[in-house]
């Protein structure tokens, strides 16, 4: 199921971008960024649609994945 990042209160929603981000395994290239910066990046990309909020019922678990 696709979860709208609109409809969740700020703070959920950069809780749940910091908890992506932090995840081992996460790359962002061969510069280092801070988590702000990485926070604010995955936050853009969920407003312009290229990612998106998945929740699975199955597995009770909550990601961000690319659209495509």
């Amino acid at each position: 199921m696709i979860i709208d990042h609109k409809e969740l209160a700020p703070d959920t929603l950069i809780n749940l971008i910091e908890a992506f981000v932090l995840r081992e395994g996460t790359e962002y290239g061969e510069q280092d960024y801070s988590l702000e910066e990485k926070v604010a990046q995955v936050k853009h990309q969920l407003e312009e649609g290229s990612a998106v909020i998945e929740f699975s019922e199955e597995h009770e678990t909550v990601n961000i994945i690319s659209k495509s």
